[in-house]
């Protein structure tokens, strides 16, 4: 829970809305990970991000960086929720914390199946996804040294690292053979992009990450949940969007998780044409970036599948892990990838 006095003090020292007024405080989402609760008070309407108190101390960093991430989208069109000021001070609320402003909308993970009209306008629906690859488009194409990011990631050897890092990670956690991985993490050393211009990314990138505005036409509200946002390749972002994104997407074919209905979509083509359009950038090695996003996401589920214990929805990880080490393997082999 929130001390409110405490809180109360610090948002009249911060010099923000409603001195005086009541504080309104209720919690939102959360678990292991943040916690974020509805704060209100006169004309002040925010969201304030936190770790729960059992987090490690390290949760305290990526808040930061979270931060920093949303502080330097202010003034962008990407669609962002507006960062209203940060506390590292844990006398305050016993953690590191950010207050963001109040984002009016929806997400694909707390609604049960598309809400009106997207549940019958096939046309209308089709724009959330066009909606969804534009934010990475526009996020790509952010001045991230102009912005005071130059030390948020190493950019530099980017995808040198990839292999090496995720597998040293899969080998502290390692309880079981995961058919695949070997095979495409040799095909990844093997391999490379046609070209890497390093930019802002959001690290895990889909629809339960976005928020959508309320009504027809779709129009992203903003992306939400930067826990593994860094300075990076931004066509990582898009990889995570398409590696299982259906090139046919009539009569019910193809899902992208349990959450998201994918009929009447569009079309992986064109989606990745109307990224192409927004960013600026070439998509003839998406291949390269579908197989990384298979094989870095299964060997982070992994993790998640390790630790499970009796957790119903981490022992879920597990054959989800072997389908996307048995894919990722595959696409490497079967296609005709260059770079």
């Amino acid at each position: 829970m929130i001390d409110v006095a405490r809180l109360e003090t610090w948002l009249d020292d911060e010099g923000l809305p409603g001195k005086g007024e009541p504080l309104e405080t209720a919690f939102v989402s959360g678990g292991t990970q943040n916690e974020i609760y509805e704060v209100k008070r006169g004309e002040l309407h925010g969201a304030l991000r936190i770790p729960p108190p059992e987090a490690p101390t390290s949760r305290d960093d990526g808040i930061l960086r979270e931060w920093r991430i949303i502080d330097a989208l202010r003034g962008t069109d990407v669609p962002h929720t507006p960062a209203i000021a940060a506390c590292s001070d844990p006398s305050v609320l016993g953690r590191t914390f950010y207050l963001m402003g109040f984002v009016e909308g929806w997400s694909p993970m707390t609604v049960d199946g598309w809400p009106a009209p997207f549940d019958t306008d096939v046309e209308a629906r089709q724009g959330l996804a066009y909606q969804l690859v534009e934010g990475i488009a526009l996020l790509s194409k952010v001045d991230w040294q102009a912005k005071g990011l130059d030390d948020l990631g190493r950019p530099d050897g980017f995808h040198e690292r990839q292999v090496d890092r995720w597998t040293t990670f899969l080998e502290r956690i390692k309880g079981r053979e995961l058919p695949g991985f070997e095979e495409a993490a040799a095909w990844l050393r093997a391999h490379k992009p046609y070209d890497y211009i390093p930019g802002i990314m959001h690290g895990d990138y889909q629809f339960a990450n976005v928020m959508f505005q309320h009504g027809a036409p779709a129009h992203l509200a903003a992306l939400v949940d930067w826990e593994m946002g860094t300075v990076g390749d931004p066509k990582l972002d898009l990889g995570w969007v398409t590696h299982t994104w259906p090139e046919d997407t009539s009569e019910g074919k193809g899902t992208v998780g349990s959450y998201v209905d994918m009929t009447g979509m569009p079309s992986k083509s064109q989606v990745l044409a109307h990224y192409a359009e927004v960013s600026g950038r070439q998509v003839d090695d998406i291949a390269y970036y579908e197989v990384l996003a298979k094989w870095k996401l299964g060997v982070v589920l992994e993790q998640g599948f390790q630790r499970a214990g009796d957790d119903i929805k981490l022992l879920a990880f597990g054959p989800v892990v072997l389908d996307l080490m048995r894919d990722a393997a595959e696409l490497a082999a079967t296609t005709d990838y260059r770079g």
